[in-house]
């Protein structure tokens, strides 16, 4: 394993260019299941969740071809409809491939992902789902074992104890596009990588209304046909590198950006004194004084997002004032905290809550992600930490940043990669 060293202090500033989103590309590479036709993705990040997928898509019978972003699915021999535990267990995303291997051969065995380190995600809503749509599903030795003669349509309620599922909307929505008849999704998620998933599917023949909506109604057909398409940039990515430039003092031009999915982000950034502008599918942010602590309260898309609650977090630990900063996705996923706290910021955590108390600046020291969007934290607070910090198992940052280090380092960053 390796470990990152960053020596803290350095003002970033500069471009930096924003990669396909991981949270859109992994359901869509799924979706290619749904077809034995050519399928080419587009602006594809180099992630090691992606190339699990890739190892996913190649055990279930498909021919995957990558070269410079750029992702060629093709059909290799009679599909394979098991997912193996191997793979599954090391990526939760990866259990969307229930439903279009469902949709498709009519019978699915996918290994149930498990819990993670920001707390047990459950996959009954997935299960609700496909149940709705007329499978047969049994759990047999860690594994979801679904079959049905053909899906049928249905009327499906998805909202859970936290709000929407993102995975478990792009789940049923994947099953629902060749089931015959009409499917209603009400409480679907919104989220813009669900929309980015219908836009291929809709490509790919599927007949799909409402998507970026709480309710979706999907007409199934009998055919999906191959597709191309572009993946959108990965708004958490964009909005880390919004915090990387004010917990740094920097200025930084971010480009290949929707400003439409940043929008809670911004509204929070701007609220602490952040001067952001748009222009042409780029943000530029520049921290400006004074600079105020802010209250957060994470919730389903259009609201603030849970993935950049971390990072938030982080800037308010070195923000005069007190934040609190409230998780209502995941309540556990403060994993972060301690580590934070080990390079001298004032955290208390209550229940669901975060009280931050900013402190003038934070120490370099030794810590251990323990999760994506942990690792981000630790590495933003890393630079703008005074000396040296050693951010380890930073392949958790790797599971959904591309070349998150080179980027940095051409922002001016003092940052190495070293073994463990």
């Amino acid at each position: 394993m390796d470990k990152l060293i960053i020596e803290g202090g350095a003002k970033l500033r500069g471009e930096v260019t924003v990669s396909g989103a991981k949270n859109a590309v992994l359901p869509i590479l799924a979706a290619t299941l749904l077809t034995d036709d050519a399928c080419i993705i587009k602006g594809v990040p180099d992630l090691l969740d992606t190339n699990t997928m890739i190892k996913i898509l190649s055990s279930l019978g498909k021919n995957v071809d990558v070269e410079n972003g750029v992702i060629s699915v093709t059909a290799a021999k009679s599909g394979n409809f098991v997912a193996d535990y191997k793979l599954v267990s090391t990526m939760r995303a990866s259990f969307c491939v229930l439903g279009p291997l469902l949709g498709k051969l009519k019978k699915a065995k996918v290994s149930l992902p498990g819990g993670c380190i920001i707390g047990v995600r459950p996959v009954d809503l997935h299960l609700k789902g496909i149940k709705a749509l007329g499978a047969n599903v049994d759990i047999d030795s860690g594994y979801v074992v679904a079959k049905a003669d053909r899906l049928k349509g249905g009327h499906i309620y998805l909202g859970g104890a936290y709000g929407s599922s993102v995975l478990a909307t792009d789940n049923v929505m994947m099953a629902a596009v060749l089931a015959n008849g009409k499917t209603i999704i009400e409480s679907a998620a919104c989220e813009p990588e669900v929309v980015d998933l219908a836009e291929f599917l809709i490509k790919m023949g599927a007949k799909i209304k409402g998507h970026g909506t709480p309710i979706i109604e999907i007409e199934g057909v009998k055919h999906l046909h191959g597709a191309t398409h572009t993946i959108i940039p990965d708004r958490i990515e964009a909005g880390t590198f919004l915090v990387a430039a004010l917990i740094t003092r920097g200025d930084i031009h971010i480009k290949n950006v929707f400003f439409q999915h940043l929008g809670a982000l911004i509204d929070k950034l701007q609220e602490a004194g952040a001067a952001i502008t748009k222009k042409d599918g780029s943000v530029r942010v520049r921290y400006q004084r004074p600079f105020k602590a802010i209250n957060v309260t994470t919730l389903p898309y259009p609201g603030f997002p849970t993935d950049m609650q971390a990072q938030i977090m982080a800037l308010m630990s070195v923000t005069s004032g007190i934040s609190v900063i409230t998780e209502k996705i995941y309540p556990d996923r403060f994993m972060h905290v301690a580590e934070l706290n080990r390079m001298g910021a004032h955290i208390q955590r209550e229940g669901p809550h975060a009280i931050v108390e900013g402190v003038k600046g934070l120490s370099g020291a030794p810590v251990m992600a323990s999760d994506l969007r942990a690792s981000a934290c630790l590495l933003l607070a890393g630079l703008a930490a005074h000396g040296k910090s050693t951010v380890s198992r930073i392949y958790h940052l790797e599971r959904g940043y591309e070349d998150m280090e080179e980027k940095l380092k051409k922002l001016g960053a003092n940052i190495r990669r070293e073994k463990e």
